[in-house]
């Protein structure tokens, strides 16, 4: 008798976002309990992405799923400004979505910074990203009652590495990723580097990879600076770095581009938050827990931002020895 040619079964564990999504749901549904009307949802489309038309369409559905509301306002280029003023100033408004890219161009940037920092789920305005580079999580400082709003999906591969327990919750909060070694292959503006920077104030050793070369970020040694610093490392490569990770996140908007799972280490965990798939399926020889999507998480922790700012809304009308925390609140983590 030959012997058996199959495989022996992967040990990698694949996790589906739904599954993280679930749990935060179960959050957001304590939080909602708090209100005296759903919170009200608007989202703003002003360009002929089909991948923007189906993250609508998706947070829509999630919305009315969950006890939101959710209005989608289609408008054209020339008249987004007003659309966001007009929704600035609605009472019935509690916060607002504008999908991107709709001029690609600094354009895109000056409608992120007209966006009621009230009102902004997706954490773009100027204070929010300000306090996120700088590590600042608090908007009453020594108070310590309202979070800072950490734009979604940073915030998203954030949450599914707590779910995953990287987090180390024995060590003090903001210094949780210590003695990790984190991989992200995507540096731009809107979700690499945000997240690469978050990883780094909350501890880790972060290796951030693009097509111009490496950077690392961290916070020093020992964790002795209070917010991350960038390093260029010259000369270094994708092959340098991810043999050195524990934790691999990839993000290349490209049908075309694939991991070289040879790259990994032995047990490494994976996570891809790009909507194409930057993993083969090879990677489940070498990863112990690999997610190969997010989008369900995103649009989660895009609700949970707006039961935040509604939160803080609240706190904003109590003085601070009244603002005891309230049952069904959000949690003070990120």
């Amino acid at each position: 008798m030959s012997a058996p040619t199959d495989k022996p079964p992967s040990s990698c564990k694949v996790m589906l976002s739904k599954n993280v999504a679930n749990h935060l749901l179960s959050e957001v549904h304590e939080g909602l309990k708090t209100l005296e009307k759903p919170p009200h949802l608007v989202g703003l489309l002003a360009n002929n992405d089909p991948a923007a038309l189906t993250y609508a369409q998706m947070t829509q559905k999630t919305c009315e799923e969950n006890g939101f509301k959710y209005t989608m306002r289609q408008v054209s280029r020339d008249d987004i400004e007003q659309a966001i003023l007009n929704a600035n100033t609605d009472n019935n408004v509690d916060g607002i979505i504008v999908y991107y890219p709709i001029f690609g161009t600094r354009q895109d940037q000056y409608l992120q910074q007209i966006v009621d920092v009230t009102k902004d789920v997706e954490g773009l305005s100027h204070r929010y990203i300000f306090n996120m580079y700088q590590n600042i999580r608090f908007l009453d400082g020594e108070a310590k009652r309202q979070k800072s709003i950490l734009p979604c999906t940073p915030l998203a591969n954030i949450k599914i590495l707590e779910y995953l327990n990287i987090y180390n919750t024995i060590l003090p909060y903001g210094n949780r990723l210590f003695g990790h070694t984190i991989c992200v292959v995507n540096r731009s503006e809107v979700v690499g580097r945000p997240l690469a920077a978050l990883l780094a104030n909350d501890g880790a050793c972060v290796y951030s990879v693009d097509i111009t070369g490496v950077q690392k970020f961290t916070r020093g040694a020992g964790l002795q600076k209070r917010t991350h610093e960038v390093v260029d490392l010259e000369g270094k490569t994708l092959k340098d770095v991810v043999p050195l990770c524990d934790v691999v996140i990839t993000g290349v908007p490209s049908d075309k581009y694939k991991f070289d799972t040879s790259l990994l280490r032995e047990g490494a965990v994976c996570v891809n938050f790009s909507s194409e798939k930057n993993f083969p399926h090879e990677v489940r020889d070498k990863a112990s827990l690999f997610v190969p999507s997010i989008g369900k998480v995103t649009i989660v922790v895009l609700l949970r931002n707006l039961l935040r700012l509604i939160q803080n809304k609240r706190m904003d009308d109590v003085k601070p020895a009244e603002a005891t925390e309230r049952p069904g609140t959000l949690e003070a983590s990120s």
